[in-house]
């Protein structure tokens, strides 16, 4: 942990500063951009771990800096915004947020939401070190090689989406709970982020299923959960 190199990007000094200070105290390395076209040219330049991203920014807002980061990197990253709207964290995890946090916050939740990701981060690539396959349903996880195939087609996931899957079939023909999902894959300190859930189960089934609208592989469970047929 204590080498992890962190990019905080975000137009008010004070909250970047804040930040900042917090994560070398706790003996993070850290640079820092006010807005996304500055963050863009670190994140090319740097090797990072993590990426905290604000939304609203001038010359280009934390959306559009995300889908850029996305086109080429699943480096974990925590969006921070002042929009709490269910919709604006349903399109930041849709553009591949692993996290969304809501100003303003305190320092406790906001290393709390760090040390998770970057704990999903780790478990993730941990699991390349892993030898044999997980088979079922049309899927193939290769543990060796971190890759997934559905009938033969390889598919790119990110960490969150690689966990979630490998769960998912690790318990393959189990009902599973939304608590019990979102604390094996996102950790004890989730419980009641559903749209979490619903958003990663909505983005596996466009990558797993023939018709997404029509689920055959990965189930909803009304009332329960999901699950992933054997």
């Amino acid at each position: 942990m204590s080498q992890s190199f962190v990019l905080v990007v975000d137009d008010e000094k004070p909250l970047r500063n804040f930040v900042q200070r917090n994560l070398e105290a706790r003996e993070f390395e850290v640079i820092t951009a006010s807005n996304g076209l500055e963050a863009l040219a670190h994140f090319n330049t740097h090797k990072l771990d993590l990426v905290i991203l604000d939304v609203m920014m001038p010359h280009m807002d934390g959306f559009e800096t995300l889908r850029r980061i996305r086109q080429h990197s699943s480096t974990p990253v925590i969006v921070l915004s002042a929009l709490g709207e269910e919709n604006e964290i349903v399109q930041a995890l849709n553009l591949g947020a692993d996290d969304y946090l809501t100003k303003p916050f305190g320092v406790r939740e906001l290393m709390a939401r760090v040390r998770a990701v970057l704990r999903r981060s780790r478990e993730a690539a941990s699991q390349k070190l892993q030898v044999g396959h997980l088979t079922c349903a049309g899927i193939t996880v290769d543990l060796e090689r971190h890759t997934v195939h559905v009938r033969e087609r390889q598919i790119e996931l990110t960490p969150t989406e690689f966990n979630l899957l490998f769960y998912l079939m690790e318990n393959a023909g189990k009902v599973l709970s939304h608590k019990e999902l979102l604390q094996q894959v996102w950790g004890p300190e989730y419980r009641d982020e559903s749209e979490y859930l619903r958003v990663y189960i909505g983005r596996l089934r466009q990558k797993l299923e023939k018709d997404p609208a029509d689920p055959k592989v990965l189930k909803t469970i009304r009332g329960v959960g999901y699950l992933l047929t054997n």
